[in-house]
């Protein structure tokens, strides 16, 4: 597998000079700047490859370009974005690239309600606490029927947390959901929006009558009108599973499980539809075996994210060590070693030790934190080449 790192752009405090000396021989990164539907000109693309490959290094992976939510949701511009994207795709292929990692979740890309857990051994994590988040879906979204969503025993211990709650916990709860965790990848809201409550619920709104079977029609459709340019440039375009992956906040989720996967990989049947193999997303799913996905999968899969979680009582769920939890990488390293060793893997969501607390890293993106992971997953790498040969 080859060892990449999510790298956020020249503006990025992790210099690609630090992620040479650690072993890093991929970049995974995007055009951060440029609008969500606007065009990637050729000379943005090369300006930013040229800039890495100055550094020793190579921009194996594109994440992401990203889909438009009018793309999403069939709005009257649809096409016209969708001709936006094979413009920015041509050019990215004449540039040479042609790993293309993206979503198809509707106004959010992924939900956390605590982005600095602490740990027993002093290092903090990313958390999931579905409590803490049907509050903020019922009491601070105030979405219509939100309460539908959750069972007797959990709206008790809502109503009993907005007893003790403070303003300064809200005002949190709304920042890690709605903005820390989007802001800083093509997000829909950003940091200093004005009540991104307000904007939020406007996003929301827009797919009330857009149920799994439509948005999975829009993603068939997106994906029949982009195929013959990545057949033309050898793109291959990678689905990343929606995080966590089961329905929340009313939208429609349709890349969670087995039979999902199934679907988007039949519903397109081109080896260039493919998939990015989140471990972690996938291992949040409690029935989901991910190591069996992985097999299912493995000749579709053109990506994957390294990382794992464990699942707890009451839907929780925590970001495990990447040597434990459902994620079982130490397996999926063995599958996906056996069906392509040049295929591009990074590690993802470090933990915060030894000083990244206060460098203002993007939430999951710890430099310590992932270089511990990427030395735990290049072991791991190197054990089952030498066991293979």
């Amino acid at each position: 597998m080859e060892k990449t790192w999510r790298w956020f752009g020249k503006k990025d405090k992790i210099a690609l000079s630090m992620l040479r000396a650690i072993g890093v021989e991929g970049i995974v990164s995007a055009l951060h700047d440029i609008p969500n539907g606007e065009i990637w000109t050729e000379e943005a693309i090369l300006d930013l490859k040229n800039y890495i490959e100055a550094s020793g290094l190579r921009w194996s992976v594109v994440e992401s370009l990203p889909v438009s939510e009018g793309i999403k949701n069939n709005a009257p511009n649809r096409d016209q974005l969708i001709d936006n994207y094979i413009v920015s795709l041509e050019n990215l292929g004449k540039c040479g690239l042609k790993t293309i990692c993206y979503n198809f979740m509707p106004v959010i890309d992924w939900i956390r309600t605590d982005l600095d857990y602490k740990l027993e051994d002093g290092t903090s994590t990313l958390y999931f606490d579905k409590i803490k988040f049907a509050y903020f879906d019922i009491l601070i979204l105030n979405r219509k029927e939100a309460d539908k969503d959750y069972t007797s025993e959990e709206l008790a211990k809502v109503y009993e947390l907005d007893k003790s709650i403070t303003e300064a916990e809200k005002a949190q709860l709304i920042d890690t959901i709605i903005v820390k965790t989007q802001g800083f990848i093509n997000g829909n809201i950003k940091a200093g929006d004005q009540n991104p409550v307000a904007i939020f619920n406007r996003l929301l709104a827009v797919y009330d009558n857009i149920d799994k079977n439509e948005l999975r029609e829009n993603l068939r459709y997106f994906l029949n009108r982009i195929m013959p340019v990545c057949e033309q440039y050898g793109i291959n375009m990678c689905i990343h599973p929606d995080d966590p992956p089961f329905q929340m906040l009313g939208l429609p989720r349709i890349v969670t499980n087995e039979e999902d996967i199934q679907w988007i990989l039949n519903a397109v049947d081109n080896p260039h539809n493919g998939l990015t193999f989140c471990a972690g997303s996938l291992s949040t799913g409690i029935k989901n075996n991910v190591p069996e996905l992985a097999r299912k999968f493995a000749s579709r899969t053109h990506f994957v994210h390294l990382r794992s979680t464990e699942t707890l009582e009451g839907g929780n769920f925590i970001e495990a060590s990447h040597l434990e939890g459902r994620g079982h990488l130490i397996e999926l390293v063995t599958i996906f070693e056996a069906e392509n060793t040049k295929l591009p893997m990074r590690v993802d969501h470090g933990r915060m030790m030894l000083g990244d607390e206060d460098k203002g890293y993007n939430p999951g993106y710890s430099f310590h934190g992932r270089m511990f992971a990427l030395a735990q997953m290049d072991g791991v790498i190197a054990t089952v080449r030498h066991l293979n040969k």
